[in-house]
């Protein structure tokens, strides 16, 4: 199996803004056949895709309207028909919430893994697929511990273990299927303009005066990291932070 972006077919969960939807433009700067955008808002999906073909070209974007916590059997079904192979998921819907610990789980965890197997399936060579590959947008709290965020670092540990396993080297073997993690530091997205710590009035006032001694980014090196970490070895995160090179997570 090659790691050539060139005509595959990339499917992004919470592809729309932010850090999903530069991951689409870097892949079809590459050359990537077609992003399919899945996302729950149709108008910023909409608007996605109508950049995206201004920059690229008709038909190398598409989007579909999609609740990752519910709308997987119907999507998918969809995508599988419309094309016969798909190369490329990334799960990077997520939200960040820790006054919902149930809202956190299905979208981060629950909607992470019954995606990633759904399309691994698929992908799968040893059942008539071709291979492919899954990203997984973990983040730095998918190995970092601090006092602030205990429901989405849980979340994050979980997809960190979820890829580690999915992609270890004996299931690729089988498979064909290479399973990535990205670890994002703190990056300027819709998702970390708000984010909803625990109740607790004190360690929101802690958790502001941390998030300002932070080494931010934006959204466009985390999409340029996207398109290295596809030819990374299955099973392997990788660290993006202040918009540096690239880190193996070990």
């Amino acid at each position: 199996m090659t790691y050539n972006i060139k005509n595959k077919v990339i499917v992004i969960t919470g592809g729309a803004v932010g850090i999903g939807y530069e991951i689409a433009d870097k892949f079809l700067d590459k050359g990537a056949k077609v992003a399919v955008i899945l996302d729950i808002n149709e108008t910023q999906g909409a608007e996605a895709v109508e950049t995206l073909t201004v920059k690229h070209g008709p038909r190398k974007a598409i989007f579909m309207k999609c609740n990752v916590t519910t709308d997987l059997e119907e999507v998918s079904t969809t995508i599988f028909d419309t094309f016969k192979y798909v190369d490329i998921l990334v799960n990077n819907a997520g939200i960040l919430d820790d006054t919902s610990a149930r809202k956190t789980i299905e979208i981060n965890v629950t909607a992470v893994i019954e995606w990633s197997l759904k399309f691994w399936e698929h992908m799968r060579k040893d059942k008539g697929g071709k291979g492919g590959t899954i990203i997984n947008l973990a983040s730095i709290y998918g190995y970092r511990v601090d006092q602030f965020l205990p429901v989405y670092q849980a979340s994050k540990f979980a997809v960190m273990g979820f890829t580690r396993s999915l992609g270890h080297k004996y299931n690729f073997e089988r498979t064909g299927v290479k399973v990535v993690a990205i670890c994002p530091g703190f990056t300027e997205t819709k998702l970390t303009s708000h984010p909803k710590t625990h109740k607790d009035e004190q360690m929101q006032i802690d958790f502001f005066v941390f998030l300002k001694g932070q080494a931010w980014q934006k959204a466009d090196p985390v999409g340029n990291a996207s398109v290295e970490i596809f030819e990374k070895e299955s099973g392997s995160a990788w660290l993006i932070e202040g918009g540096k090179p690239i880190k193996e997570v070990k």
